[in-house]
């Protein structure tokens, strides 16, 4: 199904962030600039920044028109319903080390369907409180086949328009099923050090695995969060 044009002109603004053509804080081409080159009216303009918007990468700044965020956002792992915006929940965080390829527990073996010891790219994310504390600790798992068809997420440095967005322009391949699996258990060592809690404290432990459409797997987070700060909430019709 062909893009809109609104979605052109969000595409085309995230590639040239990701090629660093814009940084962190940079202004972004005016309404009237990108009206006049994609021959759109600006509500059409307006609303492809509003995309970029919902989606974290760029705000807008009163009478100075757009810029690119400056502090990356992300969510705990699960949640990425249909509709929901990258922003949506979302929270500054942390890179924990540097991205590398070892053989992930077997939990995410199974669901990446991987086979015996096969390796998979790991990346680590701490995501945080509004006052720099920690709210949860996120290993997303890439299997091989999406890890070498999109290199920079073996990057130490965040990517800016999401890996969501980087993957679908990298490979084709783009979510379309969700399947989060919650449990609890009791923190391990290096869970309560990173969560800054002490043992024992419960964790809740959130497993999502996004599946393409061709229903195969494209990436799976497991998600710890301390049981201080987990909250779950659903709102649903009744009668």
């Amino acid at each position: 199904m062909p893009l809109l044009k609104y979605e052109r002109i969000a595409e085309d603004l995230r590639t040239r962030i990701a090629n660093d053509e814009f940084g962190p804080g940079d202004l972004l081409p005016s309404g009237r600039d990108l009206a006049e080159r994609w021959g759109v009216s600006r509500a059409t303009v307006v609303k492809a920044y509003d995309t970029l918007v919902r989606d974290g990468l760029v705000v807008a700044r009163q009478g100075a028109g757009f810029t690119v965020v400056e502090t990356p956002v992300a969510r705990p792992a699960g949640g990425r319903r249909a509709g929901s915006a990258r922003i949506s929940g979302g929270a500054a965080y942390r890179r924990l080390g540097v991205p590398d390829h070892t053989v992930p527990p077997p939990r995410v073996a199974e669901v990446l369907r991987l086979a015996e010891e096969e390796q998979a790219l790991r990346r680590v994310r701490l995501v945080l409180l509004d006052d720099g504390s920690p709210h949860s600790l996120v290993t997303a798992w890439f299997p091989p086949a999406i890890a070498e068809a999109a290199p920079r997420l073996a990057g130490q440095g965040p990517i800016a328009e999401g890996t969501t967005h980087y993957v679908r322009r990298a490979t084709g391949r783009f979510p379309v099923e969700g399947v989060d699996h919650t449990t609890v258990r009791l923190a391990d060592a290096e869970e309560a050090r990173l969560l800054e809690v002490e043992q024992p404290t419960a964790v809740a432990v959130v497993l999502h695995v996004a599946l393409d459409q061709e229903h195969r797997p494209l990436v799976c987070e497991e998600g710890v969060t301390a049981s201080h700060v987990f909250e779950q909430v659903e709102q649903y019709p009744m009668g």
